[in-house]
């Protein structure tokens, strides 16, 4: 057994020592380290994550600018409503929440879910869970306040569409953005939550409807209840929209299709600078359903049903649908045949022939055998043997290309979303379309000179066309904006209107115009539907076959109507009203669509010189104004009164 060294002894103590010196040393280093994190380095970080334990930014809504008819009636505004929020980082079980808000407030569990879970949602963003709620809902809140302190009632503005269906179209409609939206450009300033125009004006001038949103700061408890306000930014609404529209005019446009059960667009414009009075699109649909109970099942199944109506309510016909423009399409071939000399205003006889032998094929005129009458009488009875021949004449290639200088298969530039430009007739058309037949034919510009076969457009391509050639070759953008109302954010904006100049000759467009006026002044296709003779309207009718007539089994498969008239015209003004219309299977364009366009420009100068035009259209207005307002129809929010506001117990 060997003994220790005495020696050794005070070595290894020694040793020991040292390495717990080191120890010691490399602790403090540490430390030092850690606190210098701490209270160095990511002081900021912490100090903000401190504050925020205390303090939380509660965003006010900024209420949307209104929008207004020209004559100053308020179309689309706000109200106060009492909505109710969640605040997601209030949340202590997600589950209890959810089970919470579906079992008592009747939210839609897959949706709310979805919002809860939206990963580009900011945590401090509170979801909006159901709109306008009513007493009991916010009642239920308020009780258990203890128990969900993340579910809160927020007095918050929600849009109002203050006429139900009356210029849907136009005036579009609002919704939470979607994930594909914030992929766009033009949302990149936007975030998962905002609400945001979703059709016509509302989406198109969404910018400057939105306003800017303010702020409340204030202090939290441990369970998020706010304690006191420490700041409070007011928000900015946004900029009021005078649109062009006309809200009579509109009125009654929508109530002639009503009437008599009518599907279709109509479009009345000024001619002389592009302001569209009214548009109408039949069916149409309540853009308050958009606007109220976000997260309800209630709601979900509403939209659900308009979105999947076959009758596509959402559908605005006026510039989304496609038709073929029947006789309409005849005062563009007058005016491009004039223009370009193959017809002159001393030699324009044409033999009408009953129609035309093409082959083995004969294209009847529907008015029987006019003779040979001039462009002028070929014009006010519609002969359809008469533009064939003439479109032979011309040739596709001469009348492709001056319908598309009328800016025909275009888009109008119209201050609305998804237009569509439509087809004019081409070869190339033709051969992209019908590869087993694509050589263009005589047969095909035959039908195209009378607009069938490959003409296809929708109805404001063709007023904007055809305005512009009454207009002697001035065409303006139609459009809807008027003037936008100047904020502290914004000055005030109106509509840039920069007309397209086309120069045709006097003696053609004189020539075109006197033709449309006798139309209906002189016995033509629309002489027998009663257009007031001091108007001095002139147009032209029109009748675009949906199928052969041998196959015609009823209502569903007639011809649509067409009309298309100019008031006043054949005098020295410049015609101030222009009006389209389409009536769905309505048949002749005398029926249906001409006695429209009379009703609404009667209305139109019936305002203007303040006294009576027809008869008939006294009554109308008299039944229109005993009926019960629009906007207190069922489905519109009920405004909150100052005795709601101070209703206990609600937490605001």
């Amino acid at each position: 057994m060997s003994k220790k060294n005495p020696k050794e002894e005070p070595y290894n103590f020694e040793l020991r020592m040292r390495g717990f010196e080191y120890l010691v040393l490399a602790i403090f280093i540490v430390l030092g380290f850690r606190f210098y994190v701490l209270q160095v380095a990511r002081h900021e970080d912490y100090k903000a994550r401190a504050e925020n334990n205390r303090i939380r930014d509660i965003p006010i809504l900024a209420p949307r600018g209104a929008i207004l008819d020209r004559n100053g009636v308020v179309l689309v505004d706000n109200t106060p409503a009492f909505n109710v929020v969640v605040f997601p980082e209030d949340i202590t079980d997600r589950e209890e929440t959810i089970s919470a808000l579906v079992e008592n407030l009747g939210v839609d569990r897959k949706e709310v879910t979805d919002e809860l879970n939206d990963k580009f949602r900011p945590k401090s963003q509170p979801i909006l869970v159901k709109q306008n709620a009513p007493a009991s809902d916010r009642a239920w809140v308020a009780a258990h306040e203890l128990e969900h302190p993340e579910i809160k009632v927020e007095l918050q503005p929600q849009r109002v569409y203050r006429y139900g269906k009356l210029a849907a179209h136009v005036l579009g409609y609002i919704g939470e953005i979607s994930p594909k939206q914030l992929e766009y450009p033009r949302f990149q300033d936007y975030k998962s939550g905002d609400i945001v125009g979703q059709g016509g004006i509302e989406a198109v001038y969404d910018k400057i409807l939105r306003g800017q949103n303010g702020m409340r700061r204030v202090i939290v408890d441990s369970r998020g209840r706010p304690q006191s306000e420490l700041e409070r930014i007011e928000p900015i609404k946004g900029q009021d929209i005078v649109t062009t529209l006309d809200i009579d005019l509109q009125r009654l446009a929508e109530e002639l299709f009503r009437a008599k059960n009518e599907t279709g667009a109509l479009i009345a414009l000024n001619p002389q600078d592009g302001e569209i009075l009214t548009m109408v699109s039949v069916p149409s649909f309540d853009p308050n359903v958009f606007a109220r109970n976000v997260v309800s099942a209630e709601n979900r199944k509403e939209v659900r049903a308009i979105v999947n109506d076959p009758a596509h309510p959402l559908f605005n016909k006026a510039i989304q649908s496609i038709y073929p423009t029947g006789s309409t399409w005849k005062i563009m071939m007058a005016t491009a045949a004039l223009e370009e000399g193959v017809i002159t205003p001393k030699s324009s006889r044409i033999v009408c022939g009953g129609g035309l032998q093409l082959g083995n094929r004969f294209l009847h005129d529907s008015g029987g055998n006019h003779g040979a009458p001039d462009i002028h009488g070929a014009i006010v009875h519609s002969c359809d043997g008469y533009f064939y021949r003439l479109g032979l004449k011309m040739g596709v290639d001469m009348i492709h290309d001056w319908v598309s200088r009328f800016g025909m298969g275009q888009k109008t530039g119209i201050d609305l979303p998804s237009e569509q430009r439509g087809i004019i007739p081409s070869r190339e058309w033709k051969k992209r379309v019908n590869p087993r037949d694509p050589v263009w034919k005589d047969f095909d510009t035959a039908i195209a000179s009378i607009g069938q076969g490959s003409v296809a457009v929708p109805p404001l391509q063709l007023i904007r066309a055809e305005a512009g050639i009454v207009m002697g070759g001035e065409f303006h953008t139609p459009h809807l904006l008027k003037e936008a109302k100047p904020t502290q954010l914004a000055e005030v904006k109106y509509y840039d209107n920069k007309p397209t100049e086309l120069k045709l000759s006097k003696a053609t467009v004189d020539i075109v115009d006197y033709a449309m006026w006798g139309v209906v002044n002189e016995g033509g296709t629309a002489g027998g539907v009663g257009f007031p003779r001091e108007l001095n309207v002139g147009g032209k009718t029109g009748t675009a076959q949906v199928i052969a007539k041998e196959k015609v089994r009823g209502k569903e498969h007639k011809d649509h109507s067409w009309f298309i008239g100019f008031a006043p015209m054949h005098t020295d003004q410049k015609p101030e009203i222009g009006v389209v219309s389409i009536t769905e299977n309505g048949g002749w364009g005398a029926s249906a669509s001409a006695p429209k366009v009379k009703m609404i420009q009667a209305e139109y100068f019936t305002k203007k010189f303040g006294r009576p035009i027809l008869p008939e259209l006294v009554a109308l207005n008299a039944q229109l104004q005993a009926k019960p307002d629009p906007a207190l129809a069922a489905g519109t929010p009920r405004v909150v009164t100052d005795a709601d506001r101070k209703r206990p117990p609600v937490r605001q």
